[in-house]
């Protein structure tokens, strides 16, 4: 056999098919704004910052196997940083974005040094107690507002633009920005070797390692950038809210179980989980929004089913019984007709 009768792909057709659809989807949004009302926009923005969160959770606990249930420090820390940026160095809340990303990736450098002493459910538990201590000391830093919060100066807010409308649009196409590149950035991730790396990480660390893989590096890089790109997320989140907290930005219900929710549902360990996941979740909470507690126990009930009948998610039961793939990670080998032929003559004499 030589190399003319085979080659190596990724994409299928159901990829090509899957990854139109939403580009063309990506088109529309970006159209969106000149025929769509206020409140939809303020809800596509909602979406955008879930999936993109989703989307770092699933590379943190789906991929490189870290299981937090405390990202949410990192949602505040981020949003208190872009508040202090925008407060007192005068700097527009749209530039304050990124480095409040950059600072969030700093600071998470020596939580990981500490959580990295603990595996498993202890780590899962470190990163939860790591994110109340966050907001316990944001509770005593009276310069930005102490436990009763604060609120985003206006000159800021009219720095972003001079109307409502200019506003709600620029912080529109920036939560597109995000969702789109947390999705690309984990698909490129994933396509190279670190994330291979990583997947061997996820399967055995013990084996991953004797193979050569530099576990502790790989999984340190991944929880820095996680955290980076969370906390640039929970400043955009703050920012659309104009107003943050400590109680509200650290809060383990609205980020991180939700989060957990719609990566579990959707699918663990695939790039498309978040995508049916938070499409679940936001009809989910649109449906049960008025029946209170229901709500709550909704998103439980499906929660436990999948759990019990689809451990991997929706999309991985569709994907694994049809075999679809939106996001082409893993490389295939195609054979040319003849070498087909010959290799199915082959076996057919073997059989006899």
């Amino acid at each position: 056999m030589t190399a003319s009768d085979y080659k190596i792909t990724r994409a299928t057709r159901a990829s090509t098919i899957g990854l139109s659809i939403l580009g063309l989807l990506f088109v529309g949004l970006l159209l969106f704004p000149m025929t769509g009302d206020r409140s939809t926009m303020r809800l596509v923005v909602e979406i955008c910052y879930f999936l993109a969160l989703a989307q770092m959770w699933n590379l943190l606990a789906g991929y490189a196997g870290l299981l937090s249930v405390g990202q949410q420090a990192f949602i505040g820390f981020g949003g208190y940083m872009m508040f202090a940026f925008v407060t007192y160095a005068g700097l527009s809340p749209i530039m304050s974005l990124p480095i409040a990303g950059l600072l969030t990736g700093l600071i998470s450098l020596p939580v990981a040094l500490l959580m990295f002493r603990l595996s498993g459910p202890y780590f899962a538990i470190g990163t939860w107690v790591v994110a109340e201590v966050f907001k316990l000391a944001f509770f005593e830093v009276p310069a930005l507002g102490g436990g009763s919060g604060m609120s985003l100066p206006l000159d800021a807010v009219r720095a972003i633009a001079s109307d409502r409308a200019g506003r709600e649009l620029i912080i529109y196409m920036t939560a597109l920005a995000i969702a789109v590149g947390s999705v690309a950035m984990v698909y490129l991730l994933l396509r190279s070797r670190f994330g291979l790396g990583m997947t061997a990480i996820r399967d055995s660390e013990i084996a991953s390692g004797s193979v050569g893989v530099d576990t502790f590096r790989l999984k340190l890089g991944v929880f820095v950038g996680v955290a980076a790109f969370t906390g640039m997320i929970g400043a955009l989140i703050f920012l659309q809210k104009l107003r943050i907290s400590p109680v509200a930005a650290f809060d383990v219900m609205e980020w991180s179980a939700a989060i957990i929710f719609i990566v579990v549902i959707g699918g663990i360990g695939r790039i498309e989980g978040p995508f049916v996941g938070t499409a679940i979740f936001f009809v989910l909470r649109e449906v049960f929004s008025d029946y209170g507690s229901w709500y709550l126990i909704a998103f439980g009930l499906m929660a436990v089913a999948i759990m019990l009948f689809a451990k991997q998610g929706i999309w991985g039961l569709i994907a694994d019984r049809y075999g679809i793939t939106v996001f082409p990670i893993m490389r295939r080998v195609e054979f040319s007709d003849a070498t087909a032929l010959r290799v199915s003559s082959s076996t057919s004499k073997v059989t006899e």
